[in-house]
Parts: structure tokens; C-alpha cells; sequence
């Protein structure tokens, strides 16, 4: 089992697992789980997947046909997840703790290219905690001798009780193919909607939604609590998955469109950034607990 890094704040608790691509293992305010509990066998296994959250970087979710092409090159990307390949390099590869307090972590990953990704890139989190809140601050770097296409995003899961509400503003969503490829953008039709709060589960989604007020606030009810999501503007897509009959959803705040990396022609606000050698990209999501 790879070793957590425990901090603590308060009645707040949250466990890292840096070896297992820079995850959260859990996150706990007193008995109250926050983000979801560690899935039976995740930390055992090394899998991210069954973990509370882990980093995007540098770019989220999937890539058509699990290659594009840039500089006049075309990359070809390994499958990672059900012949998909998802989530860029990061959650792919242990993370070095460069420096921790009671409260406080960073994480660091160097990549110097390879199978993953193509191109070298830097990556850092900072995590600080109170007993409120979990500030969590990404960043990547090119650190390619070329300019080279980057992005960022985090992709947390939170618990499903019975009662949970979501609610957020998004203007657009994304149609998608059976690959779950982004296809068309539409308004966001009214089953969709968030703005008013809508109990999750109430429709099953695993879909790209544009154009977010990057604000969120998730209810759950009998517990008596709230969390508010805050997210710099870097990140204006988010990710919405609600499995049917599962007692976790993932909301993804993340800064490019699904296949984005295959949308770089300035007709689709795809975010992808064109980083020169040594520029960065950065951004911050703020988890604000609130009675509900």
C-alpha cells in the first residue's frame, strides 16, 4: 500500500496519496465524508480511480480516436481507460512532495515526455486546508525546447446520499457521440439545468458543459451541510458525471473542452493553451463548506 500524507485542521481531515497520481485519497470533516471515501482495495491496488480526486494535466478527459496532431506532427496516445485514452499523463505517475506543514502540501511531477504525453511538461499542486476549506492551486509548465499544447483540470468525486443537490450556471453543453467525442454545442436544455438546484440523479450525464458561472454549490441535506465550489475563470468547462445508481457523482472543474487538443483551428473555444518554452499555466479551486 503506497504511504498517505495526512493533514488536519480543525475537525477537517485529508489524506494525500502522492505516489497514486497525485491523488486525494479522502477528505472528512469529522465523520462526514466531503469528497467520496476510498473505494474497497483502491489504495491496495494504486488506483486513482477509487480515490477522492486526482489532477488533469495536462489536458482532461478524452482524445478522439486516441491521437491528434500539432506542429505538423500526429501523436499517437496509448489507451488508458476502456480503450480510451483519458486524463492526460498525470494521474498516470507517483508525485514527489516538495514540501508539507500540518495543513499545507505541494506536490511536484517533472515529466520529460514519453508514451504518456509527447511533450516534457512540469506540474505542481498546493493543497492548504482549514477546518472551512481546501484550497486546491494547479499548475503546468512547458518544458519542452518547443512550444507545446497544455491544459489543466481536477476531478474530484463527492458523495450521493439520498437528497444531494447540484446547483450551477452553465450557458452551453455539449452534444456528444457513443465515444462520448463532443460533437455539437447546444444551449443547455431544461432536463439539464442547474441553475435552481437539481437533485443529482435525476438524469444521468457524463457530459462537457460551457460557459459555467465557475460557481457551484453541492447540498447534501440530512447532514446539515453545503459545499461551495469556486473556481478561477481559467477553468470555464466543467465536467458532470452522474452514473445511474451509484452513491457518488464527479463534478470536474477543467480548463479545455473534451477533445480539445483535436479543436485547435479558432472556430471552438476548445482550451487548449500553446505554451512557450518555460510559460505556464495556472488556476485555483476553492472547496468552501457552508452549513446546508
Amino acid at each position: 500500500m503506497s504511504a498517505l500524507l495526512t493533514l488536519a485542521a480543525g475537525r477537517a481531515r485529508l489524506r494525500l496519496a502522492p505516489a497514486i497520481g497525485g491523488s486525494i485519497a479522502d477528505w472528512h470533516l469529522g465523520d462526514i465524508p466531503v469528497m467520496r471515501p476510498v473505494q474497497p482495495g483502491a489504495l491496495e491496488d494504486g488506483n486513482p480511480l477509487g480515490l477522492a480526486s486526482y489532477p488533469l494535466v495536462p489536458l482532461s478527459n478524452r482524445v478522439a480516436g486516441n491521437r491528434f496532431s500539432f506542429a505538423g506532427l500526429t501523436h499517437t496516445l496509448p489507451p488508458l481507460l476502456n480503450g480510451q485514452y483519458i486524463h492526460g499523463a498525470g494521474w498516470q505517475l507517483p508525485w514527489e512532495v516538495a514540501g508539507s506543514g500540518p495543513a499545507h502540501a505541494t506536490l511536484r511531477l517533472d515529466f520529460p515526455g514519453g508514451a504518456l504525453w509527447p511533450f516534457a511538461f512540469a506540474a505542481e499542486q498546493r493543497l492548504i486546508l482549514t477546518e472551512g476549506e481546501l484550497r486546491h492551486d494547479l499548475m503546468v509548465r512547458n518544458t519542452a525546447e518547443h512550444p507545446a499544447p497544455l491544459a489543466l483540470g481536477t476531478h474530484p468525486f463527492f458523495p450521493r446520499p439520498a437528497g444531494t443537490t447540484l446547483h450551477f450556471a452553465a450557458h452551453h453543453v455539449w452534444q456528444q457521440d457513443d465515444q462520448r467525442i463532443p460533437t455539437t454545442r447546444i444551449d443547455v436544455p431544461p432536463e439539464w439545468d442547474h441553475r435552481h438546484g437539481r437533485q443529482v440523479g435525476e438524469v444521468v450525464l457524463d457530459h462537457c458543459f460551457a460557459s459555467w458561472a465557475g460557481m457551484a454549490r453541492i447540498v447534501w441535506p440530512a447532514q446539515g451541510l453545503a459545499l461551495a465550489i469556486a473556481a478561477d475563470r481559467i477553468f470555464h468547462h466543467i465536467i458532470l458525471y452522474t452514473p445511474e445508481g451509484r452513491d457518488f457523482f464527479a463534478f470536474e472543474p477543467v480548463s479545455n473542452l473534451t477533445d480539445g487538443i483535436n479543436r485547435i483551428d479558432g472556430r471552438t473555444e476548445h482550451g487548449m493553451a500553446i505554451l512557450r518554452p518555460g510559460e505556464a499555466l495556472s488556476g485555483s479551486v476553492r472547496y468552501i463548506l457552508e452549513p446546508a
